[in-house]
């Protein structure tokens, strides 16, 4: 029996009852109804660059192994022997042309087929419909622009109505190079004891702490009195936040070209930039290239940062953990001493020893011991911030948006969670959301205590 999230999550009054980071019931039903429903992050295509290459992650808790096929297509599937459930294959990442349980040795092609059965003739009296006992596929995957997402929905929207005004946002950070982008090679994880939201509703919303909770960091990155009276926290600096279908993206306008601050790099990388800057204006525009790129989720746990150059997932391992996938971005071809200035910048600040990684983490472990306990789970915190004063379409922006230093993005986050956990059809869901946006206009003369 699904257990009830009506009133655990009110976005339109800026509500959320902590219980939804804690409850072992609420994480079980997430895991079916959000990650089972929703596009996940897979791989990129440079971590697949030749026919056979594989790499091991996971949609929710379900391990899955994505593979570059034969004809240059990516497929993915359960990583689960459809024997007795072991990993098909063990290994993070590799290059093969057949993955082999290595409990009973069931073999598996390219496509999770399953192609040999050990001792078929005197176990099975050559009996088994081998077509009927593939691995479970994750029935569509979606390339974008060199990023592959999958789901396990039917029924789930196609990945670009799905991202939506979205679009615009991600765009402005993987399409501003001819080539692309590309991952430093190897992947870092590392474990927080945390809830799988505060990590990914941050990234979506939360410029808003970096004045409180980096301000050691920054200090001990940036020797420089004139970056600090030009910085001022950023609190002079007018910038914007987007908030649509549950994603998230926020930033502050820049005059500079989206190039590392003192704080991320040695300035190999914004010198390039500087260098290439037309390349950038005739792929996503110069206003789109000045003033997007800062903080970023798309729904539920794919996040990343324009500066320093940082992706990764946010893996959920219970109500109280997550397990931390990231990878430094890379403009394909730019310098390999470039290269190395990106990967400096994003190993010293988001990285699992990060200065300022450290701190996200701090904040969110502290929090989950909090929640520890019985009144401290049956609160309420607010997520007003900027309610009532969200805009559409304006400052060349589109999509849902409000200042930067504003929880609009938050509020959408929770309201896509709470459609999605309440059972709603995706149909019923967009149904929804029409109704919505056709009654934006209409802000609230009051916000009700609680």
């Amino acid at each position: 029996m699904a257990t009830p999230v009506s009133g655990l999550v009110d976005p339109d009054r800026g509500y959320v009852n902590p219980a939804i980071y804690a409850d072992q019931a609420i994480y079980e039903q997430e895991l079916e109804l959000v990650f089972g429903r929703s596009w996940l992050f897979l791989a990129h295509g440079s971590q697949l660059p030749n026919r056979g290459d594989f790499v091991q992650t996971y949609m929710g808790e379900d391990p899955v192994l994505v593979v570059r096929q034969r004809d240059g297509s990516v497929k993915a599937f359960l990583n689960q022997c459809r024997h007795r459930g072991m990993r098909i294959c063990r290994s993070d990442e590799g290059t093969s042309k057949t993955f082999t349980c290595t409990y009973h040795g069931w073999a598996y092609d390219l496509e999770g087929n399953l192609i040999n059965v050990p001792l078929e003739d005197r176990a099975y009296r050559n009996e088994i419909d081998k077509s009927k006992w593939g691995a479970l596929k994750v029935p569509r995957v979606a390339e974008y622009k060199g990023f592959y997402f999958g789901t396990w929905s039917e029924e789930a929207p196609e990945f670009e109505e799905y991202l939506g005004d979205m679009a615009y946002y991600f765009d402005a950070v993987v399409g501003r190079w001819d080539n692309g982008l590309e991952f430093v090679g190897g992947t870092s994880k590392w474990v927080i004891d945390c809830n799988w939201k505060f990590a990914s509703e941050q990234f979506a919303s939360d410029i808003y702490h970096a004045q409180s909770s980096h301000a050691s960091a920054l200090m001990a990155l940036v020797d420089n009195p004139a970056y600090w009276a030009g910085i001022s926290y950023q609190s002079q600096t007018p910038g914007r936040q987007f908030g649509g279908n549950g994603h998230g993206a926020g930033s502050f306008w820049s005059e500079a070209l989206g190039g590392p601050d003192p704080t991320y790099g040695t300035g190999d990388y914004a010198a390039w930039v500087a260098a290439n800057k037309d390349e950038v204006f005739r792929n996503v525009g110069e206003d789109r290239a000045l003033r997007v790129a800062g903080h970023n989720t798309i729904f539920p746990n794919f996040s990343w940062l324009g500066s320093p150059a940082t992706m990764r997932v946010w893996h959920p391992r219970g109500p109280g953990q997550i397990e931390v996938w990231a990878w430094t971005y890379v403009p394909k071809d730019a310098p390999e001493e470039v290269k190395a200035d990106i990967r400096l910048g994003t190993q010293r600040t988001f990285s699992p020893a990060g200065s300022f990684e450290t701190d996200d983490g701090e904040n969110w472990t502290e929090i989950q011991q909090v929640l520890r306990g019985w009144k401290a789970r049956h609160n309420t915190f607010n997520a007003q911030m900027g309610l009532g004063h969200e805009e559409r379409d304006v400052h060349g922006q589109p999509g849902e948006t409000n200042d930067a230093f504003s929880e609009t993005a938050a509020r959408g986050f929770y309201r896509r969670w709470a459609d999605l956990m309440s059972g709603l059809s995706w149909s019923e869901i967009a149904e929804l959301d029409a109704e919505r946006q056709a009654t934006a206009t209409a802000v609230p003369q009051e916000v009700r205590e609680v």
